[in-house]
């Protein structure tokens, strides 16, 4: 046993004529450290708000509206921001939402969106894609803060009672109903989506 001990303690220290394996797997986890740590480092730099309003088309328009609104100002003074809202928590579908993220970017880049006149042109497409998603997703982002379980409906007004009722016994999920609660409604929306 000692002899097979010694083999593999000779294996590590000597893989290579130049270095120890002990010496690669060292500078191996401190890289990749330090990969993780900035590679997380810009995931959560690209959910402030300071970045997403960092572009014209963002702050100018829905970011105007948005601060109009409970998400933005309340009596308790919880805010969420956009990434509360657009990104979810979790590292799976965090990462797919960063990869669907690069259509915006394509579009800032090709200036698709860059005047009020070609953001409002494109409004419905925007928001209906944006609802697509939060539909297949059952409203994950909005989860985060509001459930079902989490309601008392016997402080809410009696047509949201009735309705989160309804909502919960057909499976709705949150964006069903909630189109336009922190965004203007895209004019030209038919009509079982108002």
């Amino acid at each position: 046993m000692t002899g097979k001990m010694a083999r593999w303690l000779a294996t590590l220290k000597k893989p290579s004529a130049k270095y120890s394996l002990i010496a690669l797997l060292a500078v191996g986890f401190f890289s990749g450290v330090i990969f993780w740590g900035g590679f997380h480092t810009v995931v959560e730099a690209t959910n402030t708000e300071a970045f997403c309003i960092g572009c014209h088309e963002m702050r100018d328009n829905v970011y105007a509206e948005y601060k109009k609104t409970i998400h933005y100002s309340n009596r308790t003074g919880v805010r969420a921001v956009c990434s509360d809202c657009h990104v979810p928590r979790e590292w799976g579908p965090k990462m797919l939402r960063k990869i669907q993220a690069s259509r915006e970017v394509y579009g800032k880049v090709t200036g698709s969106i860059d005047t009020r006149e070609k953001f409002e042109a494109k409004r419905l497409i925007l928001a209906e894609r944006e609802w697509r998603r939060m539909k297949a997703n059952d409203s994950l982002e909005c989860r985060n803060c509001h459930s079902f379980d989490g309601m008392d409906t016997e402080k809410q007004k009696l047509r949201g009672a009735k309705m989160h009722k309804i909502g919960r016994e057909e499976k709705q999920t949150c964006i069903d109903c909630h189109k336009g609660i922190a965004h203007t409604k895209p004019t030209g929306m038919k009509e079982d989506e108002e």
